[in-house]
């Protein structure tokens, strides 16, 4: 009986160190992907973030990956977009084939890890705007394409949102804005859910600040290839709807509102049932931000919540808010923060 009970034991421990093991070696994983995030010059990352499917991140791709390589990633893409919209095409952003525009991409590629089979990315867009007489930078939460045979395995945390915090996490925690254009209601939810002043929203408190103005007014003046516009649409400043938005390349992505993904949240599928001809074919470009309010709840509520990394990571921005934030912006002197400005006046330009 005692030589029973040992094996038993023994058994036991040798399952709890196994498991001990795995978590570590899944934290260390994790360490690495965001120590080379916040490092690396232009980000090229590969991380599982589900079991049996790996996530690339790559940061200007046209510029970063020899032609070789460049090839196969828009390939990959062609992939998951055929399978998607099999009877259509696409000529805009990174399908359009134009150099510049994969210069300016950020894409989140997920694959099988056995097969390398891509299923589902998203290409997010930098654009350049002026604000309050100041360049900035607006990123846009761009195209996402998810392979209809794996729909529902809860990939829409990492098409929607990683990237968007990588590259928070990379600028040191400076709120970045972004941007999104769709007619889909749980597109819409998902934006309004998960980052911070965000206009247009149904959401009580939301309202349109001038800052949001001027940077609707630079998107829909420079940037309206980038998601696939034309310069026949037009745009209610008002309500921030671009108005026959499906003339740019975009068309195959048109939807009526009933095929059109809702949320969970009845009152985004009444906001764009409401304020969308859907008919002549309307978008809703919705401006944010994601800061720190916005990046934990992007952890708390999209993240799985057994993952240890997440819980870490959201322990790790509320000590950074409460302690160690405010001293890294007051003696980093190369960049504005609010009402400081860099020591030198051309210092952004080096950056």
């Amino acid at each position: 009986m005692a030589s029973s009970d040992n094996g038993e034991s023994a058994s036991r421990a040798g399952r709890g160190l196994a498991k001990i093991n795995a978590a570590a070696a899944r934290l260390r994983g994790h360490a690495g992907f965001w120590l080379k995030a916040l490092s690396q010059p232009t980000i090229d990352l590969t991380l599982r973030t589900h079991a049996g499917l790996r996530t690339r991140i790559i940061e200007s791709p046209g510029l970063a990956l020899p032609q070789g390589e460049l090839d196969v990633l828009v390939s990959q893409l062609r992939i998951v977009a055929a399978k998607t919209l099999p009877q259509e095409s696409l000529t805009y952003g990174i399908f359009s084939g134009e150099a510049e525009r994969l210069s300016r991409a950020i894409v989140t590629l997920i694959c099988e890890e056995e097969s390398g089979r891509p299923i589902a990315f998203n290409a997010l867009s930098v654009m350049d705007v002026v604000l309050d007489g100041e360049p900035t930078k607006v990123t846009h939460l761009g195209l996402v394409m998810v392979d209809p045979d794996v729909r529902g395995q809860g990939l829409s945390w990492v098409l929607y949102g990683l990237t968007a915090l990588v590259l928070f996490a990379r600028d040191g925690l400076r709120p970045k804005w972004i941007s999104n254009v769709t007619q889909v209601p749980s597109v819409v939810g998902m934006v309004s859910d998960t980052f911070s002043d965000v206009y247009p929203s149904p959401l009580p408190g939301a309202r349109q600040s001038f800052a949001h103005l001027q940077l609707a007014r630079g998107i829909m003046s420079r940037h309206r290839a980038v998601f696939g516009v034309g310069e026949e649409a037009g745009f209610d400043e008002e309500r921030f709807v671009i108005t026959n938005a499906y003339t740019g390349g975009s068309d195959a992505l048109k939807k009526t509102f009933d095929i059109a993904p809702k949320h969970r949240n009845a009152i985004y599928n009444d906001f764009c049932e409401r304020e969308l001809d859907y008919n002549r074919g309307d978008d809703v470009l919705q401006l944010g931000r994601i800061d720190l309010a916005g990046a934990r709840r992007y952890l708390l509520s999209e993240v799985p919540h057994g993952s240890l990394p997440a819980l870490l990571a959201a322990s790790a921005l509320l000590a950074l808010q409460r302690l160690v934030l405010p001293v890294v912006y007051w003696m980093d002197d190369t960049r504005a923060f609010g009402t400081l400005r860099p020591r030198k006046p051309d210092a952004e330009g080096v950056r």
